[in-house]
């Protein structure tokens, strides 16, 4: 052998050799550890955490007891008649606001009612960037599965193109032939290197959405063929209006804005503080103890109830407004879904498969010459058309179930993992 040939082989073994390390050291990720990373390092989701805290740090808050009061004076007393006696003069003085039950309790409502909302409003944040990575997650499936379908279009194609090339140069078929089929080589090459930049583009568009944890040379678990299955339409209705997060919201924002506008009205009873005092001067040392009371004569809290009762209306219609869309938007998608699987059911059991074997039966007439090669790359068409079709619909079928599950946001250990290999 040859130095140069010797070398060459030595350069295409260690090429070769170092893109098989490359894939070996590739980590693959599911669905479910996808997620998980995007729970541990979304900002949007530990933002949402921090307003939870918040919001149970109000609660503390408001079942926290009002503080005393403590004054101090000192001075001095002068003699104005003869039997007066003259010296320094201190008072000490502490006052105990009462915390009403009528208005703590309130309160405290209104408090606990708001940490229910904000927890509402994070899992709905957190249900949002969930779906969207599991719309990433399915769209690099789908590129991936459209750019094997186009490869294999290209080895399909470049393989008639050859049977073509030695016919013509045998004589056996007119050059047009060989024109034509290096045209739809060329036209399948083109899509072959499109579906890869799609491949690209959509494991970017995942990546940036993770996060930097997720590393450049990922690969994913899973793919569109496996089932996602839902329940019933009153069994999914009954569960999202148990667990989607912007109802819940609603009801407690509703139940905060109640709350509040009792807690505004208990205002309208007077306060009560207790109070007691020790003066002394040179001649007494006087103790009391007392009672000191807010009468409410002149405000009687009409523009903070007002207010309040506005709050309260608005947050029922809004709770109206969310059962309603809600409702709706579950039977939209459920009929959605329905329409999909059965899209998905009729290409699989029926259109595909019956392009696939029209191009059996084409590339047999044809190496028989039975039929031009015009029939073949029309039937080649068909089925790459049937087979792409196929692919859009278990996408759309998967995007629907994210939608429902989006809808639904059940917890992360009760959610479905369907997609796992």
């Amino acid at each position: 052998m040859k130095p140069e040939c010797t070398r060459l082989t030595l350069a295409l073994i260690s090429t070769l050799l170092v893109s098989a390390a490359a894939c070996a050291q590739a980590p693959s990720f599911s669905r479910a550890q996808l997620e998980q990373l995007a729970r541990a390092n979304s900002s949007s989701i530990q933002a949402a955490r921090n307003q939870v805290e918040a919001a149970a740090g109000a609660v503390r808050t408001a079942r926290a007891f009002p503080n005393p009061e403590i004054e101090y004076q000192k001075g001095s007393s002068s003699r104005r008649q003869p039997t007066g006696v003259p010296g320094d003069v201190e008072q000490y003085v502490l006052t105990q606001p009462l915390d009403m039950p009528w208005t703590r309790m309130a309160r405290v409502g209104a408090a606990e009612a708001g940490l229910e909302s904000a927890t509402a409003l994070g899992r709905g944040m957190e249900a949002d960037i969930i779906s969207r990575i599991r719309l990433r997650y399915f769209e690099v499936l789908r590129r991936i599965a459209e750019h094997k379908a186009a490869l294999e279009d290209q080895t399909t194609m470049e393989g008639i193109r050859d049977r073509i090339a030695l016919r013509v140069e045998t004589g056996e078929a007119p050059r047009f032939e060989l024109i034509r089929a290096e045209a739809e080589m060329l036209n399948s090459q083109k899509n072959a290197y499109s579906a890869e930049l799609r491949v690209n583009q959509a494991r970017a568009a995942l990546r940036a959405l993770i996060g930097p944890t997720l590393p450049p040379n990922f690969t994913l678990l899973g793919n569109l063929q496996d089932p996602l299955d839902l329940s019933d339409i009153d069994s999914l209705r009954a569960e999202v209006k148990k667990t989607n997060p912007d109802l819940l919201r609603a009801r407690a924002e509703e139940q905060r804005a109640s709350r509040q506008l009792d807690h505004e009205r208990a205002k309208r009873w007077p306060t009560v503080s207790l109070r007691g005092s020790k003066e002394n001067d040179p001649e007494l040392s006087t103790s009391r103890v007392g009672v000191v009371m807010t009468i409410p004569i002149w405000d009687w809290r009409g523009g903070p109830i007002d207010e309040a009762k506005a709050n309260l209306s608005r947050a029922r219609n809004e709770l109206n407004h969310y059962e309603f869309s809600l409702d709706r938007s579950i039977e939209i998608a459920y009929e959605q879904y329905q329409i999909a699987q059965a899209q998905v059911v009729a290409l699989e059991s029926g259109i595909v498969r019956q392009a696939e074997n029209a191009v059996r039966v084409a590339e047999l007439a044809y190496r028989f010459g039975e039929r031009g090669i015009l029939e073949v790359l029309d039937s080649q068409r068909v089925y790459r058309a049937a087979r792409n079709e196929l692919i859009s619909a278990r996408y759309e079928a998967a995007a629907i179930w994210t939608e429902v599950e989006r809808l639904r946001a059940s917890a992360p250990s009760a959610a479905p993992n369907t997609l796992q290999n």
